[in-house]
């Protein structure tokens, strides 16, 4: 039997679309990215996650020389934010990019790892976790992370 996924996401032309929490969780996000640790890749990446009270908090890329040792911003952002606030829900990550320091034309979405981490922590809350990712020239919002992993893993006892 074939299946076929679908799945809905938004896509704006610029941020003037965008709700003002959402201009600001990319402020933050883009704030973030200059504070990136990548001097391999020279691909710096900031995330900034909301929680349904208002606060939001922010991570980046943190590269290593003993490959794989370093940190994307999406979990930088989320282990951070779990350990400091376990007790709130998250309700937003947003998610920018540059390379060598100049903001890329497109978004850039999680890598698989990310992606697991953000479902996890949505499963975790009970409640969808909205993705933007945020270029110059375009920006993409999914609903839930899930989107993003049709086939995740599930650790079931």
């Amino acid at each position: 039997m074939e299946k076929t996924f679908i799945f809905n996401y938004k896509e704006y032309a610029s941020q003037d679309e965008l709700a003002s929490i959402d201009k600001e969780l990319i402020a933050r996000a883009l704030d973030a990215q200059k504070k990136a640790y990548a001097p391999y890749s020279n691909f710096q990446v900031g995330a900034a996650i909301l929680f349904e009270d208002g606060t939001i908090v922010t991570g980046s890329n943190q590269e290593n020389a003993a490959y794989p040792s370093g940190l994307c911003a999406e979990r930088t952002a989320m282990f951070y934010a779990q350990a400091t606030y376990p007790e709130k829900t998250i309700a937003a990550i947003a998610i920018t990019s540059a390379t060598a320091h100049v903001a890329n034309r497109k978004p850039v979405f999680p890598c698989g790892s990310c992606r697991q981490v953000l479902l996890e922590s949505e499963q975790r809350n009970g409640k969808p976790i909205r993705v933007i990712c945020y270029g110059a020239d375009d920006i993409i919002e999914v609903g839930s992370a899930a989107s993003l992993l049709p086939l995740h893993f599930i650790f079931e006892k």
